[in-house]
């Protein structure tokens, strides 16, 4: 597709939305930039003046997206006044999500939910109530490659549209006015899908690998859509079409292909003519009806497979697997804390060391109560004496914060005479690059060498990449194999960074063949089972850990270790040290 006819589409697609934003919605994929801020440009120009633009940040407050109660109205009145959240206010309007790739899951649940409900719920503060929140959602996603939107929030929007291929000056203007979009917003309710055409969607959907039952819900709504726009009064093929292109295209995950017919066998005889009688009209009205759900059906797969070229499905499948099995990373693991992060609400409970009294919290949860305790002070005789704001030990509100732990990445080299003979030049460029690549991310790294009798820590966690690299240059190799020393070092280090609330990485290079045992004693069937019973403890501490073999003939002696350990385990023989950086990358993120 030329970016001519793309950028149609993407125009489109914005027409489409403006009509029926709440039926459909866009993951806007794009760095921000004047392509992307043309878009949204022209389609608020689109929208009618009366609709709400709201934008939601990336780290918001449950309590302003969900509402609750208004503080300062409640101790004016004396009575709970609730206050609408941000969801709510963009009720009949559009919700613009910022750095949706990055948006946490909670924010997500309470998005979807009400995208589904049209409704916001709230039970807190003393408050149970439901407030309407129909919008539609434009989800702005800045994520790189291998980052994506929530997958829940992601197969709620019907338009995917991808603008960073596009330069400023591969765009023009809208051809659409918000008088336009009224007219076709008055027109949308009067029309409705066929049961054929609903079925054909269904049909070519299925058969494009979509699992999702909701892709083709929004390509009828799409339909529905560029029908009231074009002023049609029923849904005909070109807005079926239309439908395909731009909400069923960027879901594909393959086309069936066209069944060829076999040359080898004469085509059948002729069926003789049926006899003449009163059935044959409804004969023919019910042979044709599945010979045009087919033809439509082509016309839909047609029109979707001429939005893709061919070399993108592959990407497709990629990216669609890659979004489902991505986890946590590189970044860290999130950590409760009572002092440092981010905000994540806030927690009844007392004054201890340490933690951090939320006011704002303490006095919400207070303000309903101050009418019934100021009646049972005056009861009391008490009233005089009492402050403005009554406060007792059960409204207090601790706050909550969730910090990323650091990760400290634990290089176990083996520098023994077998792994010096085989690969350690490799492993020491391997893990420079390892190294930069740990200094880049302000991750924290620790080198063990083992060779000899003993295992070493060469280098304690540390950011200085200098000192390390200092340290992995002076890394002999020759003597035994002491396996199981190596790993005790890694447990015993990998075990006090955790206590030290840090997320440890465990990368070991050797070639599994373990001579030397716990004691120093020379011996391989000793020290093979010895390094088997200390793989079992970084295993059983849930350590993250690779295990790359080095040597030119991989065997079983390091895939078994790597077993015990609970390690990816990685054969290289072959491989340089970019190579071999480039694959400890890929397994640990």
């Amino acid at each position: 597709m030329n970016l001519a006819l793309a950028w149609s589409d993407a125009a489109t697609a914005a027409q489409l939305f403006a009509v029926d934003p709440v039926g459909t919605g866009v993951l806007l994929r794009s760095r921000a930039g004047p392509v992307r801020d043309r878009w949204l440009t022209m389609l608020r120009a689109a929208l009618p003046p009366t609709d709400a633009h709201k934008h939601l940040p990336l780290h918001i407050a449950e309590g302003r997206l969900l509402g609750g109660l208004d503080l300062s109205a409640t101790l004016i009145t004396g009575r709970p006044v609730a206050e609408r959240g941000l969801l709510a206010e963009a009720d009949g309007g559009v919700l613009v999500l910022a750095m949706a790739e990055r948006m946490p899951s909670s924010t997500t649940v309470h998005v979807t939910a009400a995208m589904d409900s049209h409704e916001t719920l709230i039970e807190r503060d003393g408050l149970s109530l439901r407030m309407p929140a129909r919008f539609g959602v434009i989800a702005l996603d800045e994520g790189l490659e291998d980052e994506f939107a929530p997958a829940a929030l992601r197969d709620r929007l019907a338009f995917h549209l991808d603008l960073d291929r596009f330069a400023f000056r591969d765009t023009e203007e809208f051809d659409i006015t918000a008088s336009d979009i009224d007219t076709a917003r008055a027109r949308l309710p009067s029309i409705r899908a066929t049961d054929e055409q609903i079925e054909a969607i269904c049909t070519a959907a299925a058969a494009m690998g979509i699992v999702s039952l909701r892709a083709p819900l929004l390509a009828i709504r799409a339909a529905r859509a560029a029908a009231a726009l074009s002023g049609h009064n029923e849904i005909d093929k070109e807005d079926i079409s239309l439908a395909a292109r731009l909400v069923l295209a960027p879901r594909a995950l393959y086309f069936p292909q066209p069944e060829q017919p076999d040359q080898s066998e004469p085509p059948p005889p002729e069926p003789p003519p049926p006899p003449e009688d009163n059935s044959n009209d409804n004969q023919d009205q019910e042979q044709q009806t599945p010979d045009f759900d087919k033809a439509l059906e082509e016309v839909i797969l047609a029109a979707a497979k001429a939005a893709i070229p061919d070399d993108v499905l592959a990407s497709l499948r990629a990216s669609s697997g890659r979004s489902r099995a991505r986890s946590s990373g590189k970044a860290g693991e999130l950590q409760k804390s009572n002092k440092r992060g981010r905000p994540t609400g806030t927690l009844r409970g007392e004054l201890r060391a340490g933690a951090k009294l939320s006011v704002i919290e303490t006095l919400r949860a207070a303000a309903p109560w101050q009418p019934l305790r100021r009646r049972e002070a005056a009861a009391s005789g008490r009233d005089s004496a009492q402050p403005e704001i009554l406060i007792r030990k059960d409204d207090f509100r601790i706050a909550r914060f969730k910090m990323r732990t650091e990760t400290t990445t634990i290089f176990v080299v083996d520098a023994s005479g077998s792994a010096a003979l085989h690969r350690l030049a490799e492993a020491k460029g391997a893990v420079e690059l390892l190294l930069a690549d740990c200094y880049v991310r302000r991750d924290q790294v620790s080198m063990i060498a083992f060779r000899g009798e003993i295992a070493e820590i060469l280098l304690p966690p540390t950011r200085s990449l200098t000192r390390a690299k200092r340290s992995l240059a002076g890394l002999p190799g020759g003597g035994g194999t002491p396996l199981a020393a190596g790993l005790d070092a890694a447990f015993a280090l990998a075990d006090s960074i955790r206590r030290k609330g840090q997320t440890p990485t465990v990368i070991m290079l050797t070639d599994g063949r373990a001579n030397i045992a716990r004691d120093g004693a020379p011996g391989r069937p000793k020290a093979e089972e010895d390094a088997l019973a200390s793989a079992r403890q970084l295993r059983a501490a849930n350590i993250n850990a690779v295990l790359i073999d080095m040597s030119p003939r991989p065997g079983p002696q390091g895939e078994k270790i790597a077993k015990e350990m609970g390690a990816r385990y990685l054969p290289l023989p072959y491989a340089n040290a970019t190579v071999l950086s480039q694959a400890v990358l890929a397994s640990t993120q």
